[in-house]
């Protein structure tokens, strides 16, 4: 008897656990996705079946394509925008040339943009690139740049500028990873590598690149999928427009669900959506198991 409750012992401390995922995760997926197989779905009292319908559909939808553009466009320039950003300001938080607290309040001022909630990033650049606002002003030096540019209600500029301010809000937390594997690399290996004759580029290339892969790959990954499912900043500013400009899957999701009321349609994208991040985690936890190995 005491045998099989030790057994069973670590099945009933996860049990909680399990069935709150079961309650608050599987079921509410499950459900999304017999919405995608439905017509009139949550509005119907017995809404109809209509197989993949709805997906074909969907593909034919040309605001839906250009959502799928958008998102491809803002979710590339943003995460490879990232890495840059973060390899090098970590790199030069890592060097030797400058003294502790510099490189505190360095660390300090990086980091801001990580640490405001998306209610205020909307509002600070909302504020800033405005027609009579600080981005205006500052440009205003430049006689070839036209003053009191709409920024963010020019369809040629609003995704763009969606794309910096993004940028500007997610590099902090590559920064913050890429200096911790800096930190964690010996300096015994860029010694040797110096002794060797390797310059600074091959010793970054042969180096520092191969310690960082994992960490690299792993944050790499993680960002693809929040900046997949980026919503609230982009909805603050634009609302997906000017004419849907700025509209990436996730506002069309939402548009089409409380906007359009059109929940089968909304279901059909999210299952999309769901698919996509589903095989990303696979790829990001086979990644996590080498990196075990």
């Amino acid at each position: 008897m005491k045998l099989t409750a030790k057994k069973t012992a670590p099945y009933r401390y996860l049990a909680p656990t399990i069935l709150l995922m079961i309650v608050f995760m599987v079921i509410p997926i499950c459900m999304v996705i017999g919405y995608s197989f439905v017509d009139g779905a949550v509005v119907s009292k017995n809404p109809d079946f209509v197989g993949l319908a709805n997906y074909k559909a969907i593909f034919a939808d040309s605001e839906y394509l250009g959502a799928i553009s958008n998102t491809i466009i803002f979710v590339v320039i943003s995460v490879v925008a990232h890495l840059v950003l973060g390899m090098l300001f970590a790199m030069l938080l890592n060097t030797k040339y400058f003294g502790t607290r510099t490189k505190t309040i360095a660390r300090v001022i990086y980091i801001l943009p990580w640490v405001f909630t998306a209610s205020v990033v909307a509002i600070l650049w909302k504020l800033m690139l405005q027609p009579s606002g600080i981005v205006n002003y500052l440009l205003s030096v430049f006689p070839q740049i036209s003053q009191n540019t709409e920024w963010l209600s020019n369809r040629e500029l609003a995704l763009a500028v969606i794309c910096f301010i993004n940028i500007w809000c997610g590099y902090p937390f590559y920064m913050i990873s890429i200096l911790a594997g800096l930190q964690g690399i010996s300096g015994d290996l860029y010694e040797s590598a110096a002794i060797d004759g390797a310059t600074g580029v091959k010793s970054f290339l042969h180096i520092t690149i191969p310690q960082l892969k994992p960490i690299l790959i792993s944050i790499a990954m993680l960002d693809f999928i929040w900046t997949l499912q980026s919503f609230n900043v982009i909805w603050m500013l634009t609302g997906g427009g000017p004419v849907n400009a700025t509209e990436t899957v996730s506002i069309y999701i939402y548009k089409k669900a409380f906007q359009k009321v059109d929940y089968s349609m909304a279901a059909t994208a999210a299952t999309i959506l769901l698919v996509v991040c589903i095989f990303v985690a696979i790829f990001y936890v086979k990644q996590q198991k080498k990196v075990r190995e």
